[in-house]
């Protein structure tokens, strides 16, 4: 026979115990919560650069690591044909969010998923690769920072012609497997036709052609040379230096390395503002809704110790112009 002090008290135990069973699963399901972030690089120099910008740009959104952020980190370690394995690890992950830097890695996660929101790090004419139809309308699941990669090539050019005008052949030494290379080589064969000089390309499919194409570079002689920055840059700086032939590249890890000259975005402001939009995709906005941002800002890097082991005298102008000058 139940009193009612027993009663109650038996509804006080029923009353307290369903607590301390959800509790625990409460605690689980918050901490399933944390957002993921995948990112897949392209081991080409600079991804560091890239890595360590874009997670000190969501740190300053006010993310931390471990608790209100994850991070999954693949880097292909300069073998392309690893990246659509990794991009489809990262599927498999089921991570929140995807950032391929550079275009052979949205590539491969473009490929990998239709569903995961993308958000392009720097990647070259997302509209001239298919990487998105529209740049104010992307459509789909992708968007982010493009890098005019091809458009910046032409303009390497032009700048070619400042410190040589006597310039007649200038060689394209294009990688052949970039989803970029077409608009590339394009954008290099406009910016040459309006300054009446003959462009001669230089298709190189693995990195093991690199020292042949040089060979023939040598016996041909160019006047001077545009690299596509996704080749394996370091060592091609070392081959112009070698082979003495004056270069350019839309990449500034190019002219660092010991390559003449190089223009290219300003990456600390581009890596800034793709962590800008991934901060927006985790907060429940659509790729589809925001618009890819091209860069603004651009650099122009001189390796002014290059040109004096090339004999070249660059102009006063170009010096006063340039955003940074090595000289050692």
């Amino acid at each position: 026979m139940f009193t009612r002090r027993g009663f109650l008290a038996l509804l006080g135990v029923a009353a307290t115990a369903p607590l301390a069973a959800v509790t625990p699963r409460a605690a689980v399901a918050q901490e399933a919560r944390v957002p993921t972030v995948g990112v897949l690089v392209v081991g080409a120099p600079s991804w560091e650069k890239f890595w360590r910008i874009f997670r000190d740009a969501m740190r300053e959104l006010g993310y931390v690591e471990g608790k209100t952020v994850r991070y999954e980190f693949r880097s292909d370690e300069g073998r392309a044909e690893r990246l659509p394995a990794l991009a489809a690890e990262l599927v498999r992950l089921k991570v929140d969010v995807i950032v391929p830097w550079f275009t052979p890695a949205a590539s491969a996660a473009k490929n990998a998923t239709t569903a995961i929101p993308i958000v392009m790090a720097g990647a070259g004419d997302p509209m001239g690769t298919g990487l998105v139809k529209s740049l104010a309308r992307p459509e789909g699941n992708i968007t982010g920072t493009g890098g005019l990669a091809a458009d910046l090539a032409g303009k390497c050019v032009e700048l070619l012609r400042k410190i040589l005008p006597s310039a007649r052949r200038i060689a394209v030494l294009v990688n052949a497997g970039d989803p970029v290379s077409q608009p590339f080589l394009e954008k290099v064969r406009r910016a040459g036709e309006a300054g009446a000089l003959a462009i001669e390309p230089v298709l190189i499919h693995n990195a093991a052609e690199i020292d042949a194409a040089f060979l023939t570079l040598d016996s041909h002689r160019p006047d001077a040379l545009i690299v596509q920055p996704s080749l394996p840059v370091k060592h091609v700086a070392e081959l112009t230096v070698k082979y003495r032939l004056p270069a350019a590249a839309a990449f500034r890890p190019f002219a660092e390395e010991g390559g003449l000259m190089s223009y290219w975005v300003s990456e600390a402001d581009q890596y800034r503002r793709t962590a800008l939009i991934v901060d927006r995709i985790l907060k429940g906005a659509k790729p589809a809704d925001i618009p890819v941002e091209q860069p603004r800002k651009f650099e122009l890097v001189i390796n002014r110790k290059t040109a004096r082991a090339l004999g070249l005298t660059i102009p006063r102008s170009m010096l006063l112009s340039a955003d940074h000058i090595i000289d050692r």
